[in-house]
């Protein structure tokens, strides 16, 4: 799916990140787009014009006053086959969000119907605050694109998200806008579970794991945008996209009731929750005090919903499971995508950097039934949604009657 041909708007706007913007911008020539870059009037303080303009396909564009161009943005906005912008700081994400159009780069976003990729960078205390999480929150319901900053250092030396996605997130992201826009999903009724299920110990204490939710999430909001039908079956409650169903649960038990309901009906299901193994024999009513000395728990195993799916799998469904190891990565997967009766798998290692629980990045091995394999590098989730979205339309596809 190459960008050859392709008319890109590259946005730089005002943070320290829009040096990236640099590299991001060769990379996008040299996969063969036109790229036509706008700076914001901040964006000069970080980084010179004349830079951008050497290594773009035409000179940087800054102001809506051009006397060769008497409507700048009208031009590049219905021009444009997407516009990126890279790095998007909380003002541009505002703006955008509320329809202000005060500058070129505004302007423009507003004047497009094309897709929109934003790629946010900016302190942890900005990315984190109501206003800037809502904002995200609305533009993703109306389906621009968010390429979620990274974890890392930050400017001044300060640890935490922020930082802005590396360049091949970026132009993955950008070429999933152009070349994954079609509804591929249109008519397909997806399933997707999410987090970690909770096991209480008593009437406060729960038995539970480090799962966010994040790549459950990513994955159903990916399928909503290809035209699936999605439901999502989570134990966390986060924003989403309109149109996504959630069923709220909070045990092993309780998800596979709420999973069952939709199972015989449905075309894909998507198990990234991370079920708990165990669970409490006997839950307390009220809270164990400490002065009563130390209790004995005693545990059970908790209910197997993933096999309970591959054995009573319809004909025509397509199962996925998530694996998450700390060791021999692809031979555990393998194993448990056999014993399972899985379509395919999705494994990571959750002992490696950034990858797994409470990140906004992951690194996968997809592994298919039919012994083929991807490796998808380290990117973020969704990025990895993309990608296992991917797979699983290949399947799909592979399974289909031939006319």
């Amino acid at each position: 799916m190459s960008l050859h041909g392709r008319s890109i708007v590259l946005g730089i706007s005002g943070g320290i990140a829009a040096y990236k913007a640099v590299e991001l911008c060769r990379q996008l020539v040299d996969a063969g787009a036109h790229v036509a870059p706008i700076m914001t009037e901040d964006a000069h303080r970080f980084i010179g014009p004349v830079t951008v303009s050497a290594l773009a396909s035409e000179p940087v564009h800054t102001s809506l006053w051009d006397d060769a161009s008497p409507i700048p943005h009208t031009r590049l906005g219905q021009n444009a086959d997407v516009i990126v912008v890279a790095p998007a700081t909380a003002r541009v994400i505002a703006a955008y969000a509320m329809g202000l159009s005060h500058d070129l780069l505004s302007a423009t976003l507003i004047a497009t119907r094309a897709p929109v990729v934003l790629c946010p960078a900016m302190h942890t205390e900005m990315w984190e605050h109501p206003a800037v999480v809502d904002n995200i929150a609305l533009l993703r319901s109306r389906g621009v694109i968010i390429v979620e900053p990274q974890s890392g250092r930050l400017a001044g030396g300060d640890i935490g998200t922020g930082r802005l996605a590396d360049t091949s997130s970026i132009v993955s992201a950008v070429t999933t806008a152009l070349n994954g826009s079609d509804k591929d999903l249109a008519g397909t009724s997806v399933l997707v579970t999410a987090g970690g299920t909770r096991e209480p110990i008593d009437a406060v204490r729960v038995i539970a794991n480090r799962s966010s939710g994040k790549q459950g999430y990513a994955i159903a909001e990916q399928a909503h945008k290809r035209g699936a039908t999605v439901t999502i079956v989570s134990t966390v409650d986060r924003e989403t996209l309109a149109g996504i169903t959630v069923v709220p649960v909070e045990t092993a038990q309780q998800m596979l009731d709420a999973v069952n309901c939709h199972a015989p009906t449905t075309d894909v299901i998507i198990m990234t929750a991370a079920v708990a193994d165990f669970r409490p024999v006997q839950a307390v009513a009220g809270k164990i005090k400490k002065d009563g000395g130390i209790p004995e728990i005693i545990l059970e195993p908790t209910v197997d919903i993933l096999g309970f799916l591959g054995t009573h799998k319809p004909a025509g469904q397509t199962l996925v499971g998530f694996a998450a190891e700390t060791s021999n990565l692809v031979d555990n997967a393998r194993g448990k995508l056999i014993r399972k009766n899985l379509d395919l798998i999705v494994a990571n290692d959750v002992s490696a950097d950034r990858v797994g629980f409470g990140h906004d990045t992951n690194e996968v091995t997809i592994l298919l039934a039919s012994g083929d394999s991807l490796e998808v590098p380290l990117a973020d989730k969704h990025t990895i949604a993309t990608a296992v979205l991917d797979s699983v339309s290949r399947v799909r596809a592979a399974h289909r009657p031939q006319l």
